[in-house]
């Protein structure tokens, strides 16, 4: 399958939390007087984290990046189990795969510097030579999609103007390129219909009202007009796809009640109707570059269900003889002959899988997970709800670990970055890690978070630092009523958002036993001052959430914990990446400074090669071990 569809924000929290391979060798501890056994990091990352699904030219093999050199880098997987390739071999840039071309083994392919998010899009040859197609300084591109005919394919990129970005077609001959639309409106550029005439684009009016509208790219003069949008009150539109006869568009809408659902619009007759209805949010949809088969992924509770329907019968696809698990990733070849997909767990790396449509059982191609770890010493999280200070539900997802069999056990507030993130059931290194080691593990989904409604989700705007801080400050009372919790030993721990909210809850509350905050904004002002130029299509939608610092800045004075470092009373981690364009590293200099001046314990972990999210694995297995040591000397 041609197109691209492929999440940055996953990315980002991929990066940070999902397992990988280390050289190291694996040291297991039997617990003493226990049936299971703990390991370390450099056990639980000795995992591979791998993912990409697009399907090459004469459907033999998987383009996928994989960490498994110990950072991520680009290789062909072979469709019949006969193993895989390396076709990049970078030593310092992670590599995240788009696409093979259409007919021939070119891949494309994206890498920043250092961590700094400024994305370039590169092509490998067939020779196995580089080319950068978006050469300069200080710019951001990212790979946009296929024209049907095979002959080009987009890139979009700020090189014109930091804050927008315009859209080019690339020949597949000679990569020689043309400007299709210049973006001088600020629009968000979303899909490309696949016959390469509609460009879809967003608006953002505030966090809660964004429109949708279509330009006529085979039309020069032709003005974005808008498909999508609503005058007379807040409603947020989301472009998905285009269908692939390039009749209608599909996208979401929460017009009709709490939760997104998909629309499609028919641009023969410009009237919409409803694509697909879920009781959650219907997060995507897209399908086979034939139309034989559309994937619906509806956020259901923190876990992402997926209806695979061939659109010819109406008949849900089931894929037999599968391990448990949930798919992601699921991709087609060109003639839909070929599926591939990736089924992950709690207790289980994602694992790459091929299956032939109407054959007896998918074929698994990747062993991702150390076979020295034995699932059954791991632990599933289960979803949890409790009642915060106003009665309103908070949910989360609780990891008991197997220790609470036997003993009162400390534990762990992990709350997700965003604002506007959610915690989600999948395999995490360094949520099995701490488990394991002896620690619960709460991940809440504090109100402002998504996946429960729209209500739920601007519950917390322009209360940052309050109402959401007062939902983990209940959720360590409801910690308290679980008789297998040490309710003196409670600690909090995120990152980004979640790292704000750790420090805010070490600064603003005395409920804490200790606090890692991990790359956490601390000074709101500064922050929303200095968000990257080509945020600039979401900086209203920003401010309306957190605050305008021209006009705002004493209340976003009065909750960044930078200003409060003296009332921080107990235990703090920070650890942080010199290259976030994100949340800068003077961030938490300046925060570790203004704890010391009070002679409170702090420690620093400073990574120089990384920037929001840590992608090699060295030092994600170093956060992980200065996590687990910071925690046993002043929680356990």
């Amino acid at each position: 399958m041609k197109s691209a569809k492929f999440n940055l924000l996953f990315i980002a929290s991929f990066v940070l939390l999902a397992a990988c391979q280390t050289k190291q060798p694996m040291v297991a501890e039997q617990a003493a007087g226990d049936d299971f056994q703990t390991y370390s990091a450099e056990d639980f990352f000795k995992t591979t984290s791998v993912f990409g699904s697009s399907i090459n030219h004469d459907r033999s093999a998987v383009l996928v990046s994989s960490d498994e050199s110990g950072i991520f880098n680009a290789y062909k997987v072979a469709l019949d189990g006969s193993g895989k390739v390396a076709l990049t071999d970078s030593i310092e840039e992670s590599i995240f795969v788009n696409s093979w071309f259409p007919n021939d083994d070119r891949i494309l392919y994206n890498a920043d510097q250092g961590g700094n998010e400024l994305d370039h899009v590169y092509v490998r040859n067939l020779d196995g030579s580089i080319v950068d197609l978006t050469p300069g300084d200080n710019l951001k591109a990212n790979f946009a999609g296929w024209h049907e005919n095979d002959q080009h394919f987009y890139i979009a990129t700020n090189e014109r103007d930091p804050k927008f970005f315009d859209l080019y077609r690339y020949a597949v001959s000679d990569y020689s390129r043309e400007l299709i639309y210049q973006n001088d409106t600020g629009y968000q550029l979303g899909s490309i219909s696949p016959d390469g005439r509609w460009l879809a684009l967003s608006k953002t009016n505030t966090n809660a009202d964004s429109d949708i509208y279509l330009v006529d790219l085979n039309d020069d003069q032709a003005a974005a007009m808008m498909v999508a949008g609503s005058a007379d009150k807040d409603v947020a539109h989301g472009i998905y796809t285009f269908t692939p006869d390039s009749q209608h568009l599909i996208y979401g809408s929460n017009a009709m009640g709490e939760f997104n659902q998909a629309m499609a619009y028919d641009l023969s007759d410009q009237s919409h109707s409803v694509s697909y209805q879920a009781d959650w949010d219907v997060s995507f949809t897209y399908f086979s570059d034939d139309g034989k088969y559309r994937v619906t992924g509806i956020n259901q509770d923190a876990q992402t269900v997926l209806d695979i329907v061939n659109t010819e019968t109406q008949q849900t696809v089931k894929i037999p003889n599968l391990p448990a698990g949930d798919l992601r990733g699921v991709n087609f070849s060109d003639d839909s002959s070929t599926m591939v997909f990736y089924l992950n767990s709690d207790t289980s790396p994602s694992n790459l899988y091929t299956y032939q449509l109407g054959s007896t059982a998918a074929k698994r191609l990747t062993d991702t997970g150390n076979p020295n770890i034995d699932e059954d010493h791991l632990v599933a999280g289960e979803v949890k709800r409790f009642n915060s200070f106003d009665g309103l539900e908070i949910p989360g997802i609780l990891y008991k670990p197997k220790q609470a069999a036997t003993e009162k056990v400390p534990a762990l507030i992990f709350i997700h970055g965003g604002p506007g993130g959610q915690s989600r059931f999948g395999y995490s290194a360094l949520t099995q890690h701490i488990v394991n080691n002896g620690y619960a593990v709460f991940k809440i989904n504090n109100r402002g978070s998504s996946g429960y409604g729209k209500t739920f989700f601007h519950l917390d705007d322009k209360k940052h630092g309050d109402h959401d801080l007062k939902d983990v400050v209940y959720n360590k009372k409801y910690l308290q009523t679980l008789d297998w919790v040490d309710a003196d030993k409670i600690g909090v721990m995120g990152g980004s958002y979640g790292g704000y909210l750790t420090m805010a809850a070490m600064a603003f509350t005395d409920e804490f036993e200790v606090g890692v905050n991990i790359f956490g904004v601390t000074n709101w002002v500064r922050t929303l001052k200095s968000i990257p130029p080509y945020w600039e299509a979401f900086r209203k939608s920003l401010y309306d959430e957190l605050g305008d610092p021209e006009t705002d800045e004493e209340r976003l004075y009065n909750i960044s914990p930078v200003f409060f470092g003296h009332q921080v009373k107990k235990p703090v981690l920070v650890v942080q990446g010199a290259n976030d364009p994100r949340v800068l590293q003077v961030e938490s200099d300046e925060m570790v400074a203004a704890i010391r001046e009070t002679g409170t314990h702090v420690e620093y972990l400073l990574f120089d090669d990384e920037g929001h999210g840590f992608s090699k694995k060295e030092n994600r297995i170093e956060a992980s071990n200065k996590y687990l040591s910071f925690l046993d000397e002043y929680l356990k």
